[in-house]
Parts: C-alpha cells; sequence; structure tokens
C-alpha cells in the first residue's frame, strides 16, 4: 500500500475530506482492517486461556486494563488533534497544522511518562493488596506491570499520531500500521507459549509490537505532511485551546474507564479471578461488534469537525447515514449471538465455560447494540465542540451504575454485572441522542425513526433469546432475517443505495456465471 501523499493532503476545502465516497471508502477499509485481527483472536483466545490456564489468563487481562485505564493521561489531545487539524485542513489553513501536530506529540509524551510514573509507583499496591493475584502469580504479574508502564508514553502519544492521519481521512495509513499490531497483539503471546507461560514475557513481546507501530506511525506522519520536517516547533498559542478541549474530554476519559472496567475489577474483588475470564471473553466477543462504530466513528468525527460549523446540512447527512448503517450493520450478528450464545461458546471453548458465561454472552450482545448506536451522536456532540456535554453525562452516571453494580454483583454475579452495564448504557444512548436533537434540531425525525427501529429490535433479541432446541432457534432467527432484509429494503435503505445494492447484485451475478464459464 502506498504511503505516498494522495489529494487529500492539500485538499482545496472542507467537501474533499467529507465527500461520501471518501467516507464510505474508509470506513470499509477501516471494517476490514478490525476483521483481520478479530478472526486471528478468535483461534488465539482459546489457545492462550488453554495455554496460560484461566487464573493467569484473568491476570494477564487485568494488567491490560489497568494501563488502558492509565490511557487518560493523554487528557484528550488524540481527539484534539482530530478536531482542529481537521477544521485546519477544511478550512485551507495548513500553516497552523505543525504547530498543533507537534504541540499535540509534545505533550502527549509528557503526560505519558507522568503517567509511566504514576503506575510504576502503583505497581506493587495494586498487585500485592488491591488485586487478588494468586501468590504464585505476583513476582512475574509485577514484571508484567512495569513492563506495560515504560510503554505508556508511546501508547499514549499514538493517539496523536493517529489523530492526525484521521484529519486527512488516510485511515488507509492508519489501518497500514493497525492491522500488523492488532495481529501481533495475538501472535505474539502465542509464539511465547512454547517457550514461557510468564505473563511478563506476553506482556513484552505485546510492548515491542507497539514501539515499532509507533515508529511506522510517526514515519507516515512526515511523509503525508512533508511541512512536519522542517517545522518541529510547538505552537504556544494552541496550548489553551487543545487542552479547554481534551480536558472535557478527559473527564469522559477519567469516568468512562471506570465504568467500562470496574465491573472485572469488583468481580475479582467479590467473586474470584476465575469469573473475571467468564465475564471477560463474552466482553471481547461483543467487544469486537465495536468495529462497526468504530470503522465509522473515526471517519465520521473528522468529517463532522470539518462541516458543522462550515456545512451543518452536510453534518446532519453524514449523522443520518452513520446512525442508520450502524443499526442495519449490527443487527443480524447480535441476533445470533443471542440465540445462539450457548452453542457459540460449546464449540469455541468447551460446554463448562458456556455454563458460566452463555447467559451474560447474552446480556452483553444486547448491551453492545445500544452502545454502538450511541457512538454517531458522542462524536457529533464533540466535534460541535460540546465535550462538555459528554464529560456530564458520564459524571452524572458513573455514582449510580457503581452503587447497582456493587448492589447487584453479590446477588446475581456476572449476570448481574452484565445487567448493570445494559442499563447504563441504555441511559447514556437517550442522553446522547437528546443532546445531538438539541444541537440540530434537524435531525429530530432521523432520531425518532431510529429510536423506533431500536426499541423494535430490543423487543426480537428478547424474544429469539426464549427458544431452546436448535431446531426452535434456527427458525427463529432465520424468520426473523427474512423480514429484517424485507424492512431494511422497503423502509431503511433510500432510492441510491437500494440502485447500487441492485449494481452491485448485477455485476456479482456476472462475475459468477464468468468463473463458470
Amino acid at each position: 500500500m502506498s504511503a505516498e501523499p494522495g489529494p487529500s493532503i492539500a485538499p482545496a476545502g472542507g467537501p474533499m475530506l467529507t465527500g461520501g465516497r471518501l467516507l464510505a471508502r474508509n470506513t470499509i477499509i477501516n471494517l476490514a482492517s478490525e476483521a483481520a485481527p478479530f478472526l486471528v483472536g478468535l483461534f488465539a483466545i482459546p489457545v492462550l486461556v488453554q495455554g496460560l490456564g484461566v487464573d493467569r489468563y484473568g491476570v494477564l487481562t487485568l494488567s491490560m486494563i489497568v494501563v488502558g485505564y492509565f490511557g487518560l493521561f493523554d487528557f484528550g489531545l488524540g481527539r484534539a488533534a482530530t478536531k482542529y487539524i481537521a477544521e485546519a485542513a477544511a478550512s485551507d489553513d495548513h500553516s497552523n497544522i505543525p504547530g498543533l501536530f507537534w504541540t499535540s506529540l509534545y505533550m502527549m509524551l509528557a503526560f505519558g511518562t507522568a503517567g509511566a510514573i504514576l503506575v510504576a509507583a502503583l505497581t506493587p499496591w495494586l498487585v500485592l493488596d488491591i488485586l487478588k493475584i494468586t501468590p504464585a502469580f505476583r513476582p512475574e504479574s509485577l514484571h508484567a506491570f512495569y513492563l506495560l508502564a515504560f510503554a505508556m508514553p508511546i501508547v499514549i502519544s499514538g493517539g496523536s499520531l493517529g489523530g492526525t492521519l484521521s484529519a486527512y481521512q488516510r485511515f488507509d495509513l492508519i489501518n497500514l500500521v493497525r492491522v500488523p499490531s492488532g495481529i501481533f497483539a495475538y501472535i505474539g503471546p502465542l509464539i511465547m507459549l512454547p517457550f514461557s507461560h510468564s505473563i511478563a514475557w506476553m506482556v513484552a513481546v505485546m510492548v515491542v509490537g507497539r514501539l515499532a507501530s509507533w515508529s511506522v506511525s510517526i514515519a507516515l506522519c512526515l511523509r503525508v505532511i512533508p511541512a512536519l520536517r522542517h517545522n518541529m516547533r510547538p505552537s504556544r498559542a494552541t496550548v489553551r485551546s487543545m487542552l479547554r478541549f481534551g480536558g472535557w474530554v478527559t473527564v469522559s476519559g477519567l469516568i468512562s474507564p471506570i465504568m467500562s472496567y470496574f465491573d472485572r475489577f469488583l468481580i475479582g474483588a467479590m467473586l474470584s479471578v476465575a469469573a473475571i475470564s467468564y465475564y471477560t471473553v463474552p466482553f471481547q466477543i461483543t467487544g469486537k461488534l465495536g468495529i462497526v462504530p468504530g470503522a465509522m466513528g473515526g471517519v465520521a468525527f473528522a468529517a463532522f469537525a470539518g462541516s458543522f460549523t462550515k456545512d451543518p446540512a452536510r453534518a446532519m447527512l453524514i449523522f443520518e447515514r452513520v446512525t442508520r448503517y450502524t443499526l442495519l450493520a449490527l443487527f443480524a450478528p447480535v441476533l445470533i449471538l443471542v440465540a445462539f450464545a450457548p452453542e457459540i461458546l460449546t464449540l469455541w471453548l468447551g460446554a463448562g465455560f458456556a455454563a458460566h458465561s452463555a447467559s451474560v454472552l447474552r446480556l452483553l450482545a444486547v448491551a453492545t447494540f445500544v452502545n454502538c448506536l450511541a457512538w454517531p451522536p458522542y462524536s457529533l456532540i464533540q466535534a460541535a465542540h460540546r465535550p462538555d456535554l459528554t464529560a456530564a453525562f458520564h459524571v452524572a452516571e458513573a455514582p449510580f451504575y457503581i452503587a447497582f453494580l456493587w448492589w447487584i454483583l453479590p446477588r446475581y454475579g456476572i449476570e448481574g454485572a452484565a445487567i448493570a452495564w445494559l442499563v447504563r448504557v441504555s441511559l447514556d444512548m437517550i442522553m446522547l441522542f437528546a443532546a445531538a436533537w438539541r444541537l440540530m434540531p434537524r435531525a429530530s425525525a432521523v432520531i425518532i425513526r431510529i429510536a423506533e427501529f431500536t426499541c423494535a429490535a430490543l423487543l426480537i433479541f428478547g424474544l429469539c433469546a426464549i427458544p431452546t432446541t436448535l431446531t426452535a432457534k434456527t427458525s427463529c432467527v432465520a424468520g426473523v432475517l427474512v423480514l429484517f432484509a424485507s424492512v431494511c429494503w422497503t423502509m431503511l435503505l433510500e432510492p441510491q443505495e437500494k440502485n447500487l445494492a441492485r449494481e452491485y447484485l448485477r455485476s456479482s451475478r456476472h462475475y459468477a456465471i464468468g468463473e463458470a464459464q
């Protein structure tokens, strides 16, 4: 894949960076790039669980969660870099871009170093006192946490590099790095299994992969924007505005990981390390559904930032399509996970694992469906320079979610944790769409329509969880998917989208006939 600067390097204006074909192309690239690590993970996770054991795999998961949480030390500057660089590119204000880039990168390296020092200082307390880690695993767990602390400046500052390429809609280059990195995160530990089962060695291999990815990413940024080579000075004028925007993003970045990861820490503290694995694996499965809004969200955020003020009608069109496509893409996989959760886990990890995790997988699949639908309004709100709203929502949700989780976990176990997560993300989605409605009143009809289809989808998921035999489940899912396809064609697809679908089917049929001949 070529890294040569394309036409988007010096765009003639906003439309080039928010054109439908470019956004669609980048979304498809993101989806395809997420699929490769996901497929590798399907085969790698069972081998890692079996090779490391449930307890050791749980510790490995916890160590990654800790560093993921301390990723808040980017202080929202990756998101800020995307927003301000996208705005500058859309307005043909390219002289300010080097200052924006180097300011965000230097600041994120500094904050990452501070985060590394803090994680290293807290490591003995976390491993020896807070987490219920088996004494036999504690020495290697300490080494793993120290290694992850060492990598934090690189991990955190990588957000600035990816944010810069996102602002220029260079998702081809982003994924040129992301795909090998994502695959190596699974393959690296697998390579180490024959030599060592130590968590520290697993983490060491992943750290090496991160360093390589960072090096390639900065080289790509310098190649895409040659002016960065000649002006490496930070811009004092942009520090305050970036910190102001990033500060509100950081509030969300501080609270959101607490709500995302606190359940697993509480499960480890109140139940067992093994229970973390029984909960985390379904979370990892359903989390992969996030590749759909993740693929569109990064593309859409840069497009929102470049169009919300300059071309509100364009921003509304992007919002409507991204939300609708998210619903269309997620309905079928979530339906299959809800209906066939026991069978999927039995085939993948065995009947014993499925007995503990099947109901959790069903609940988390529905929760992920709801949470993914909240991504478009979340991106729109932040691109509209209102990250204070998303921060306020998270601050309001956190105490209620944590209290509910604390109450429900000892009563219903890991199923209770999944219920608490479903309730939390449902409330979050409602508030985000309400805020998007307020910021963009002309989108009210779109939001109402999405709400109607979402409620119908949730009802269908509940009904498809009732059948118990494989035959009944298969019949139910097949009938629902036929009905869903009919509704999509008659009510959810626009005329031009139907024409594109017809052209694709026609070309596919001609190709198949030609191959047969």
